[in-house]
């Protein structure tokens, strides 16, 4: 495959194993981009005001997407909260809850209710592995309790290491990975702990996060190297790295007119999810990354969409009877998203890029 010279190009639906959908009038103008960005699968992160705490909560906005996105399986999560104790868990198995989200306490949007004490966890996390939820991670660290010179995700990777060791069985995420070192401590865990990398990882650094609202998030993207030693996991056919867009809208007055470095935190891919992975690429074969060979179909089917389904237990993506077909025709990303009164507005990262058109059809 030569990736910069394809003109067409034929994939099964992508899976996005890390989507932040939303509320009320946000989420009835972005959960529909979902399908626009080539995915029928999604694991819904439960951040939301109040947070998702308990079986019921969660089953009543699973209830909500699926009346605006009925054709996308939208898996769903708890947040991890002390209410959510053994009993909840398997009452969340019972009902087909996928997993639990950690956010420790104050590291990102709504994450106030989050973790402080890991430990007072141990038996949740013991019936998770029981009942074979999966436990998904935002790997950051506050930032007074990382070490100096030391990013806040490097400082959260012997919690991970001691959390594999401890529940060997238990099903674990590290959510959106950004640094070389993240890579090499997901890889050197056994087969049960797995990683997401976003699109917007693959193709910004922290000089664009610092200095554009649209790019600002968390975690914060890196350094270069870092950076490319994601595209090199993306391109690897490690099964243990698979696609979560951790796209995350905000209303785009929010995000231009705060003070800077004020904009609320989050990147929105979500109507270009599948197209941004392959732009990044392209952009990254153009630096010398990684070359032509190293992105081929079957890397591309098992980062997008087959790593995530095996690891989360999930039917192959040909039983969904569809594909999605891209192909070069000029087409630019948007500046944003609106609502069709005006009032909504979000914008879309990496706005007048070149980028593949998407359309879906049925497997031959």
């Amino acid at each position: 495959m030569q990736l910069r010279s394809i003109q067409r190009l034929e994939l099964p639906p992508t899976a996005d194993m890390h989507v932040h959908l939303r509320q009320a009038e946000l989420m009835d103008l972005v959960a529909p981009t979902v399908l626009r960005g080539g995915v029928d699968t999604v694991f819904v992160m439960p951040n939301l005001v109040p947070p998702l705490t308990t079986v019921k909560q969660v089953l009543e906005y699973q209830s909500q997407l699926r009346a605006v996105i009925p054709d996308v399986h939208c898996l769903m999560s708890l947040f991890l909260h002390p209410s959510v104790t053994p009993e909840v868990i398997a009452e969340a198995a019972a009902v087909g809850i996928t997993g639990v989200k950690l956010y420790p306490q104050g590291v990102t949007t709504n994450s106030e209710s989050g973790v402080s004490d890991l430990e007072s966890f141990y038996a949740t996390f013991a019936a998770m592995e029981r009942h074979g939820l999966v436990l998904n991670l935002h790997g950051e660290v506050l930032e007074s309790l990382a070490p100096a010179d030391t990013t806040l995700e490097e400082a959260f990777l012997p919690t991970l290491q001691r959390l594999h060791e401890r529940f060997p069985q238990l099903r674990i995420v590290l959510e959106h990975c950004t640094t070389a070192a993240a890579v090499e401590a997901v890889r050197a865990c056994g087969p049960t702990v797995g990683a997401t990398i976003t699109a917007h990882h693959l193709y910004l650094t922290s000089h664009e996060a610092c200095c554009d609202p649209l790019a600002f998030c968390k975690p914060i993207p890196k350094k270069p190297t870092d950076r490319d030693a994601l595209v090199r996991a993306v391109t690897s056919g490690d099964a243990k790295f698979f696609f979560g867009s951790d796209s995350a809208p905000h209303p785009l007055q929010s995000k231009t007119s705060a003070a800077p470095g004020k904009a609320p935190a989050g990147v929105f891919t979500q109507p270009f999810a599948t197209q941004l992975v392959l732009l990044a690429l392209e952009e990254a074969i153009e630096r010398g990354v990684v070359t032509e060979a190293d992105v081929t179909q079957e890397k591309l089917e098992g980062f997008l969409s087959r790593f995530a389904r095996r690891f989360y237990k999930l039917p192959e993506p040909e039983g969904s009877g569809k594909r999605i077909v891209l192909e070069r025709n000029g087409d630019k990303i948007p500046t944003s998203v609106r609502s069709q009164d005006g009032n909504l507005e979000v914008g879309i990262s990496r706005p007048e890029a070149e980028v593949f058109s998407l359309r879906w059809a049925d497997a031959a």
